[in-house]
Order: C-alpha cells, then sequence, then structure tokens
C-alpha cells in the first residue's frame, strides 16, 4: 500500500503542479481557453488557487521524500482535497458535469493519500 500511496501522491503532484503554474503565469486570456471557470473569479485569485496548487505539489512529496516534518505530507493531501471539494462546487454551480466528475476523482485521491498518510500508512 505504501509503494501505491507514493505512485498516487506522485501523479497528484504532478497534475497540480502543471495546472499551478499554467495558473499561476500565464495570462487570463489563454486561461479562459483552458479553464472557463476562471470567468467568475479575478485574477488574483485565480493566480492564489495556482500558486495553492503548487504548493500542494510540493507538500505531497518533498515532507515525505526528504524525512524532515513528513507529517506536512498528508497535510497538503488534504488541502488539496478541501480545494478539490470547492472546485466541484464551482462546477455544480456553472451545471458543469465533466468538471465535476474530474474534480471527483482527484478528489477522493487526495483524500486516500491523507487518509492513509495520516493513519495505517504514517511515517
Amino acid at each position: 500500500m505504501n509503494a501505491f500511496l507514493w505512485v498516487v501522491q506522485a501523479v497528484l503532484a504532478a497534475s497540480f503542479a502543471l495546472s499551478g503554474l499554467v495558473k499561476a503565469t500565464q495570462p487570463r486570456d489563454r486561461l479562459l481557453g483552458w479553464f472557463p471557470w476562471a470567468e467568475d473569479f479575478s485574477p488574483p485569485t485565480v493566480r492564489f488557487i495556482g500558486a495553492m496548487g503548487l504548493l500542494g505539489a510540493v507538500g505531497l512529496i518533498a515532507p515525505a521524500a526528504s524525512g524532515v516534518a513528513p507529517e506536512l505530507t498528508p497535510a497538503a493531501a488534504t488541502g488539496l482535497a478541501v480545494m478539490m471539494a470547492l472546485a466541484g462546487a464551482t462546477h455544480v454551480r456553472r451545471k458543469e458535469p465533466p468538471g465535476v466528475a474530474v474534480t471527483a476523482v482527484i478528489l477522493l485521491l487526495a483524500a486516500l493519500v491523507a487518509w492513509g498518510r495520516f493513519g495505517p500508512y504514517a511515517w
């Protein structure tokens, strides 16, 4: 199970890092093409969401891999799960079923990592 959690952590970290980097660096008109929900939020809010994704990606890997404050890994996974719950609410409000489905899967994976690292597979 520990190896499986590492794989899930790596996939989530790569996804959040890439997505966060795009949200934090791309101009608003390009973001609207990739993320239609961004029209509902101010540019600083979208940048903040991107920065939180980047920090979450680092938090999923760095503490556990380095052994320094490994309890931050489940905390990062929990934060990303909360972020995905809020994203799911946005997709529901905007009536975007595919967005809800993708967000739900990511939320479940983040929750799995949080559960595994807080509980039976804690450091």
